[in-house]
């Protein structure tokens, strides 16, 4: 009944907002210059970050616009001391991977380890753990949540974050697959966070070198035909051994050049005997990414017409990288998704263009390529304002800048987020989270976008408190989240 209850409230609230939306409204006076500007900076704010907090737009019309995305584009220049000190508090974050597994370990490893195999091992294991100050690996994904929603709402380096989210899903890796629950902090921190900014082939070596991607991918696994392998590889894995594609096909399709990009079945194989080798330590060494030339494959290899000649090591990957990253389909493959990202899920293909053509010359400079996009025409043409539709994540966290929140209730927001159809850090296919405004606002989706909307502004969401003294009352503050206008950007 309680359930019954539930759901026809947010129905209600839903009819309720749909209804204000329909209401006839006066004509709109004639836009002053003024008025222009600051819409302007609303686009802006929206499209670099997570949206405005109060007073944000009188900010950067004070210095200029011109000079906000300049400071965004070198997020080292900005001071960011309040959430240096918010996520001080969240210890995972400065784990290395062993101390991870260490603080971290997965209960069922540490029953075997303990020699519990009975139907009580799950309390005797509770009961070790607690007396050693050892946490599950479920807190981990907590704080990985939980400074990912920290940094949306008050970081001022909000480009910063908008593209750590970017390349995190460009690069995707699922949290929930084994030990990739205790490497994905490390991806993030180490491998994402750093080069976001920087050059797309530097990003791209990182990740090929993160213990995330080489699990997750398998790539760990992936040896020469009859090669010696260590009996420490062995012992992680029950899989047979040899030559695996599944990280030279993705590494292709999803993170350089696409689908359409010009490779064939025999690149994949080629790119795949390049990788062999590369590999993971063991937790009890340093869980590092480590090559071993036993397991390569130290024949000739060709790629996309060059020839990798016989008898390299770990030189034959890094050499695959910059042929990737120096292929034309790369240039246009990552312009595109840059553009649909902050332009519009259709991306117009002049831009495009030149944003591929700013890669080429710049051997792939990141930054250089959102400059041509965030100072181009089609960016700021007014036609692009609101056309981008929220995911769960940047509906909730803006709604929460925008009503001036403050927030401790971050696994109750994940949980929220995850409702609305955007489970962080688990989605489970390397593709990443789609990005079309279609795959977001499924009827059962926009229900819980506008319960979270009435919960938030009534001041109900868990450990959540905002500010709606801007607002007539709590229902105004709910609809103006809640509205179709508020769910774009």
């Amino acid at each position: 009944m309680t359930g019954m209850k539930h759901n026809k409230t947010r129905v209600i609230a839903l009819i309720v907002l749909l209804l204000s939306a329909t209401i006839p409204q006066a004509a709109p006076a004639q836009k002053t210059d003024h008025s222009k500007e600051r819409e302007q900076i609303v686009h802006v704010l929206n499209r670099l970050g997570f949206g405005p907090r109060p007073g944000d737009v009188d900010r950067v019309q004070s210095i200029g616009l011109r000079n906000y995305i300049e400071q965004q584009l070198h997020p080292e220049s900005i001071p960011d001391p309040e959430v240096e000190d918010r996520l001080s508090r969240l210890a995972s974050l400065r784990m290395n991977i062993s101390e991870s597994f260490r603080q971290y370990p997965d209960p069922q490893q540490l029953a075997r380890q303990l020699g519990l195999r009975n139907p009580e091992a799950r309390d005797k294991v509770r009961a070790v753990m607690q007396e050693r100050g050892l946490r599950p690996p479920q807190q981990l994904l907590q704080e990985l949540i939980a400074q990912k929603i920290t940094r949306a709402i008050h970081s001022e380096r909000q480009l910063q974050e908008v593209m750590t989210d970017f390349w995190f899903n460009h690069f995707n890796v699922y949290w929930g697959k084994g030990p990739v629950r205790n490497f994905t902090t490390a991806y993030e921190m180490n491998a994402i966070r750093p080069h976001v900014m920087g050059k797309f082939k530097d990003l791209l070596l990182a990740t090929a070198k993160s213990p995330a991607m080489l699990f997750y991918l398998d790539n760990h696994l992936s040896s020469a035909p009859n090669a010696l392998v260590d009996a420490a590889v062995r012992a992680v894995s029950n899989r047979r051994m040899g030559i695996n594609e599944n990280y030279a096909r993705e590494l292709m399709e999803l993170h350089t050049m696409g689908v359409d990009g010009g490779y064939t079945q025999k690149d994949v194989q080629e790119v795949a005997r390049a990788f062999t080798g590369w590999s993971i330590n063991q937790p009890r060494q340093n869980g590092e990414f480590v090559f071993r030339p036993m397991m390569h494959d130290r024949g000739e290899k060709v790629v996309l017409g060059h020839t990798i000649k016989a008898g390299g090591g770990i030189e034959d990957g890094e050499q695959v990288i910059d042929i990737l990253a120096r292929h034309p389909s790369t240039a246009r493959f990552i312009a595109t998704k840059l553009v649909r990202r902050f332009v519009s899920d259709d991306p117009p293909q002049s831009l495009v263009d030149r944003v591929a053509k700013t890669y080429t010359q710049t051997g792939g400079d990141i930054r250089e390529m959102l400059r041509t996009i965030f100072f181009s025409d089609e960016f700021m043409s007014p036609e692009t304002y609101g056309q981008k539709t929220k995911s769960p994540f940047e509906y909730v966290v803006s709604a929460i800048r925008a009503l001036d929140g403050e927030t401790s209730g971050f696994q109750q927001l994940g949980r929220l987020i995850a409702q609305m159809g955007q489970p962080l850090y688990q989605y489970q296919a390397p593709t990443g989270f789609p990005d079309r405004g279609d795959y977001w606002m499924s009827d059962g989706a926009v229900l819980e976008r506008i319960n979270f909307a009435t919960m938030l502004a009534s001041n109900r969401a868990p450990n959540t408190q905002v500010n709606i003294s801007a607002f007539k009352d709590a229902k105004a503050a709910a609809l103006y989240i809640g509205s179709p206008d508020f769910q774009r950007r």
